[in-house]
């Protein structure tokens, strides 16, 4: 028993010193890593495996800097937007001006044929000529006319020279005048007071001799005023050849 024991004795101390050779020296494994490490570095190649500390520490290191990087971007860009974006401006608006009665009896239009029951056409007779012509102002009236007046207007376009004048009313009823004005002969017709003129349909003429050659009378014009019940009733044109 005593053979056994000192066997089992020596097998367990070389069993603890086989073990205590085994125990990992920290600090020359630490040294031979940075010794490694160095090595990779100056020859290139790929790195050990780091601890994951170090690992995170660097991925998180470099996403601050990218959301830095992002941020500073962001905010230039912004400002460049802002500062690129047009400004508004307030415009100052006049109130259209409301033309004046003057003004707007200047731009009435040449022709204006029919007012209510009062309808008018102009235009020169077939039976003028190379030396003469004859300008037709006609009405027509639905209502009974207690007041008119006609004028015909024939351009000055040479030689204008008047001839004589008619009507289809009685002459009596009218008060008739004919002069040079404005560069035109006028012809004025105006019914005298207290006479009626009829419903109905009615011609003033005006004659005329002219310059040799046809005549234009694009410049001739005729208007006529008249009064039918309470109402002023007023028509306009110009001439055609009929």
């Amino acid at each position: 028993m005593t053979g056994r024991r000192d066997v089992d004795e020596e097998l367990r101390t070389r069993l603890h010193e086989a073990a205590g050779a085994h125990e990992p020296d920290r600090a020359r494994i630490l040294a031979r890593v940075e010794r490694g490490m160095a090595g990779q570095d100056r020859s290139g190649h790929h790195r050990a495996a780091r601890p994951p500390l170090l690992g995170w520490a660097r991925v998180a290191g470099a996403t601050a800097a990218v959301a830095g990087v992002l941020a500073v971007g962001g905010y230039a860009v912004a400002s460049a937007v802002k500062d690129d974006a047009p400004r508004q401006r307030a415009v100052a608006t006049s109130p259209t001006p409301t033309p004046s009665p003057e003004a707007a009896t200047s731009r009435a239009p040449v022709s204006a044929v029919e007012d209510g029951p009062l309808w008018s056409d102009g235009s020169v007779d077939p039976h003028s000529n190379d030396f003469w012509a004859q300008s037709n102002i006609t009405l027509k009236t639905g209502e009974p006319l207690t007041a008119l007046t006609v004028e015909l207007r024939v351009a000055q376009t040479g030689g204008v020279t008047s001839t004589g004048a008619w009507r289809s009313l009685p002459e009596e009823d009218f008060t008739f005048t004919v002069e040079e004005r404005d560069g035109f002969l006028a012809y004025r017709w105006t019914l005298k007071q207290g006479r009626t003129v009829p419903a109905g349909e009615w011609m003033f003429a005006g004659q005329y001799d002219h310059d040799r050659g046809g005549r234009d009378a694009g410049g001739d014009r005729y208007s006529a005023t008249a009064t039918a019940g309470p109402g002023r009733l007023s028509v306009r044109g110009d001439f055609a050849l009929s």
